[in-house]
């Protein structure tokens, strides 16, 4: 049985599959209704309980329509609506969903609850985001990045703000895939030197903005202020050098292109300019979180990779 709580999980042969599988989908669908399901349907009669402890936009959607276009289906559990949330236990919601679904999808904030659902669990436990990482973001990121025409290996990445969990997952992504990630962090918001040694040696920490834009492919940044963060007008302070601006799109490659895991706030990590500008991959990286998730399910499921 396989679970998908990090991108390690899959290895860099898993990743490959899915990526390429992920294509190869969304191809065969390109002007289908949304809601047709694929022509094989591989996951039919199969049902995905997606678990909520944070609240959701493409988390929610993309996964939802993810298994209705695989032919199965799903069913949504928000702790505040659940026994999850009245102080049930994560280990005993794990064996009473295993028993009604087939696999179970977890958004969450502490990643130990994620960890104890996969060791529960009978079915397989996808990590849909943690505090710790978030791996299935990523997947749709290298997924976006390839259809821009922009290989993997040797890749410039840089990264802009929050050493946070997004973050982790890239780090992660390039030591298993062969990239550079340079990312520019305020003092008090840096990465975790854990999860810079996910990198492998291809991941690094600068401390200006420029420097870790200077001649990157690709420019990514996130909210800086997370649900539940306090503190937030020290942290909007701290952040405001890292904001990604024309000026600062300028100093990385002509044809770098920019991502961001949305929500946005225009005005504080990224400017109008760039987020709806020329360089702005961010409506194909959404949309590419329900392509790469169903390549992620069918993963799960042994059916690739």
């Amino acid at each position: 049985m396989r679970h998908f709580l990090s991108l390690s999980d899959a290895g860099p042969d898993g990743i490959a599959a899915m990526l390429a599988d992920a294509l190869d989908r969304k191809a065969a669908r390109a002007g289908w209704p949304k809601g047709k399901p694929d022509a094989d349907a591989p996951l039919a009669g199969h049902t995905l309980a997606m678990v909520f402890e944070k609240n959701s936009t493409r988390t929610r959607v993309s996964f939802d329509m993810a298994i209705r276009q695989l032919g199965g289906s799903s069913v949504v559990l928000d702790s505040g609506t659940t026994q999850l949330g009245r102080g049930e236990t994560v280990a005993d919601t794990a064996r009473v969903l295993s028993g009604y679904c087939d696999a179970i999808m977890l958004r969450t904030d502490d990643h130990a609850k994620v960890e104890e659902m996969a060791q529960y669990a009978t079915v397989p436990v996808i990590n849909g985001l943690t505090d710790n990482s978030h791996p299935c973001q990523i997947m749709a990121d290298l997924l976006t990045i390839i259809e821009a025409g922009k290989p993997l290996p040797g890749l410039k990445v840089a990264w802009l703000g929050d050493g946070n969990n997004v973050l982790a997952s890239i780090m992660e992504a390039a030591g298993l895939m062969q990239f550079d990630v340079v990312a520019a962090c305020p003092q008090g918001f840096m990465p975790p030197e854990s999860d810079v040694a996910r990198g492998k040696g291809r991941a690094r920490v600068v401390g200006t903005a420029r420097e870790a834009v200077e001649g990157a492919d690709i420019i990514v940044t996130d909210t800086w202020i997370s649900m539940g963060q306090a503190h937030a007008e020290t942290k909007l302070q701290a952040m405001l050098p890292y904001q990604v601006d024309a000026a600062l799109m300028a100093t990385a490659k002509p044809d770098a292109k920019f991502l961001h895991c949305l929500p946005a706030h225009r005005g504080e990590e990224v400017t109008a300019e760039v987020i709806d500008g020329p360089q702005s991959l961010i409506w194909p990286e959404a949309e590419n979180r329900l392509h790469a998730q169903k390549s992620v399910l069918r993963w799960c499921f042994g059916q690739i990779g």
